[in-house]
């Protein structure tokens, strides 16, 4: 019993979470007039976490029998999922009343969601960490379909699932393969039996169907097409916390199985890898110029910055690492800041996405403009924003590793990703006004945006606040 509960009390993010969605959930099913109290009882319940989680990421262990790791790199991206998901959260309950759609099990399906994602961090094993995926892919499933009104949200919805299921299906026949060779699940067994069994082939398809699967998950070329359809169609607060969360979760369980020993033992692996990010990075930048809609081109540029994320795990050593640890907490404050924009500025019919709706918005909603500007040269790498270093880490890293042609090519791509990037500041600041957006803008999602600049201006003057915590986990 006292073991049990220490194991509680040491993963004590994860247990606040699952706590808070349980009682969501409850509350949901019970109370009258319970949608204010579900939403501050999410946010709670986050903060809570978040700060549990930076209490003890300076420390390491693990719990339930070594199969989850406990502080350290787990409670760091305790605190991603955690910003991302009160970021989102923020943000959702003027969309939901916006749209007209029931909030229903919204709050608890984001917080299970937070749930399956902290679960795939501190997964000390395979089978914990599909554990987490598939609770967090049925709470995407289910979000991505909550507008069930709108034909767009439905499509979402069944691609997603149908797509989802499939890659899943490869990521468990790949963990049981890498079992059949090494005899275990355990992650830290695989990365040790990685250089003796380089040359096994039911060790490399098992290694290569995982990367199939999680490749997926982060919408990596060429496994990206549910992407575009599915954040388009998605409500878009459900985009911002998908887009973000979940693409971090899976580069967690990616830093953990591709691991610098595995990726140096299977030279081959590290190849395909290298290829992928290159793709990802080309295909995302190239399409997204020609896009129309922001949150299409949004989508597109998710996929890009997957490839840019790669560059960090094909490097395989410190820096590179670090890189992807510092990107990943940029990327998801920079990347739900301007799908919160979206959300805010969106019309209840879904109207007010594309580029022209935009024209001249700096002119009566200057702050909000001011906001998407930040978010927009910080994706695409300008300093003094977060996004500028995240990317100088990864490929600093990249060409420490020896992939100096990789870096190169995301320096190419950056600087395409500026034209789509800051088409849209032009458009803002610099076009007359040829539509009137008369959203309200609310003071939770408004703090939500103004919390996320902040930190994307703090990251990128004093890079060093996240760099001291990651530089011990590896």
């Amino acid at each position: 019993m006292n073991t049990a509960l220490q194991d509680i009390i040491s993963t004590a993010p994860l247990t606040i979470v699952t706590v808070t969605a349980l009682a969501v959930l409850v509350i949901e099913a019970l109370a009258r007039q319970k949608e204010l109290l579900t939403w501050w009882l999410s946010i709670g319940g986050l903060l809570f976490a978040f700060v549990a989680a930076a209490s003890t990421v300076g420390e390491t262990g693990h719990a339930f029998n070594g199969m989850v790791t406990t502080g350290g790199f787990a409670d760091y991206f305790a605190m991603v999922f955690a910003a991302a998901g009160l970021t989102s959260i923020l943000l959702s309950r003027s969309y939901i009343r916006k749209v007209q759609f029931e909030s229903g099990e919204y709050y608890a399906l984001v917080l299970f969601g937070v749930v399956g994602m902290i679960l795939m961090a501190s997964a000390a094993d395979l089978i914990i960490a599909f554990l987490g995926l598939e609770i967090m892919s049925i709470s995407f499933y289910v979000l991505a379909g909550f507008a069930r009104k709108r034909d767009a949200s439905n499509e979402a919805a069944l691609k997603y699932f149908l797509l989802g299921a499939f890659a899943t299906g490869f990521l468990l026949y790949g963990i049981a393969l890498v079992y059949g060779t090494v005899r275990s699940t355990e992650i830290s067994a695989v990365v040790q039996a990685a250089p003796g069994l380089a040359r096994s082939p039911l060790f490399m398809i098992g290694l290569a169907m995982i990367l199939v699967g999680l490749a997926f998950k982060v919408a990596a070329v060429p496994f990206h097409m549910w992407a575009p359809d599915v954040y388009e169609g998605s409500p878009t607060t459900v985009s911002a916390f998908m887009s973000t969360g979940g693409k971090a979760a899976a580069f967690a369980v990616m830093l953990l199985v591709f691991a610098p020993g595995v990726v140096h033992a299977t030279p081959s692996l590290r190849e395909v890898l290298s290829v992928i990010a290159a793709l990802s990075m080309i295909v995302g930048n190239v399409i997204a110029i020609s896009q129309v809609s922001v949150k299409r081109m949004l989508a597109y540029s998710s996929v890009a910055h997957a490839g840019y994320i790669l560059v960090g795990i094909v490097a395989a050593n410190q820096t590179g690492n670090n890189g992807v640890l510092f990107y990943l907490m940029a990327y998801t404050m920079m990347n739900v800041g301007a799908f919160g924009v979206l959300s805010i500025l969106e019309s209840a019919d879904g109207q007010n996405l594309t580029f022209d709706a935009y024209a001249g918005i700096s002119a009566k909603r200057p702050l909000l403009a001011g906001l998407m500007a930040v978010f927009m040269f910080s994706l695409a790498g300008v300093p003094p924003f977060a996004g500028f270093f995240g990317k100088y880490y990864v490929f600093v890293g990249a060409v420490e590793g020896g992939f100096t042609w990789l870096a190169i090519l995301g320096v190419v791509m950056s600087v395409v990703s500026a034209y789509f990037y800051l088409r849209l500041v032009v458009v803002m600041y610099f076009k007359e006004q040829v539509s009137v957006i008369e959203e309200p803008v609310p003071v939770a999602g408004m703090v939500a945006l103004v919390l996320s600049a902040l930190v994307l201006v703090e990251l990128g003057i004093f890079p060093s606040t996240v760099l001291n915590i990651t530089q011990h986990f590896f």
